[in-house]
């Protein structure tokens, strides 16, 4: 009875100071935020990620985990962004005839729509006397989370506050985009992804497919053209403000 005791003692503490700890709580809040978010009707305000942000960020602060120790344990979980993001080329190949038909204005509306995506955070917070900390921060703040994260580490800024930003701008950019094409009677659902990708990154990617595999699939174009450029010309462009 004691050995078996001592053995159920060792496996529960190799588990609490193993990633399998963060890794659990993170699925487990992600599926309680799914039934959540089909329980209240799927509101565009509250998209499952952000509901599996707070209740883990209820969990880990009550539960006294710490932040250092579930980030050390949930690395695993962000290895896997790169992957995921690189899946997104399987919707992007069948969609690629469609593509191809509309490389132009492809072409000439990712420049000025990227650059307008960070230099209107930019300039909010340098207005309002953001540190330079938070503007290299928000700089990312459009671009899917495995780019982000090196570009914001590239400026000096927080990965954490990009992060966070890259969450508010994911749920707002879902849901005014809805918003806006209502309002200006756009069906065309090329469009509709293209803007949701470009804007809001994976988590708006997430509702384009919602939508339909093509939206889906012009939102995986602009999240990843985004990206691309991005990470070539944002760096370059803080280090001449700067």
């Amino acid at each position: 009875m004691t050995e078996s005791n001592d053995w159920l003692t060792r496996l529960m503490d190799a588990w609490l100071s193993g990633p399998m700890l963060s890794i659990g709580l993170t699925l487990a809040a992600f599926i309680a935020a799914q039934w959540l978010f089909a329980k209240f009707r799927r509101p565009l305000w509250m998209p499952p990620v952000l509901i599996a942000a707070v209740i883990l960020a209820v969990i880990v602060w009550v539960s006294g985990i710490g932040l250092s120790e579930y980030q050390q344990g949930a690395r695993w979980l962000t290895v896997l962004l790169g992957p995921a993001t690189v899946a997104l080329g399987v919707p992007l190949y069948q969609q690629m005839h469609h593509i191809r038909a509309l490389w132009r204005p492809i072409l000439f509306t990712l420049p000025v729509a990227a650059t307008l995506a960070a230099g209107y955070a930019l300039g909010i917070a340098w207005l309002m006397g953001a540190s330079p900390l938070v503007l290299a921060s928000l700089a990312p703040k459009s671009v899917t989370a495995p780019i982000a994260i090196g570009i914001a580490n590239e400026l000096g800024g927080s990965v954490s506050l990009t992060l966070g930003g890259l969450l508010i701008t994911g749920v707002l950019a879902s849901l005014f985009v809805e918003w806006l094409t209502r309002w200006l009677k756009i069906t065309d659902e090329r469009i509709i992804g293209f803007t949701l990708g470009l804007n809001g990154h994976a988590i708006a990617t997430a509702r384009a497919f919602e939508i339909s595999p093509m939206a889906g699939a012009f939102s995986s174009l602009g999240m990843g053209l985004t990206g691309v450029f991005t990470a070539l010309f944002l760096p370059l462009a803080f280090m001449l403000v700067s």
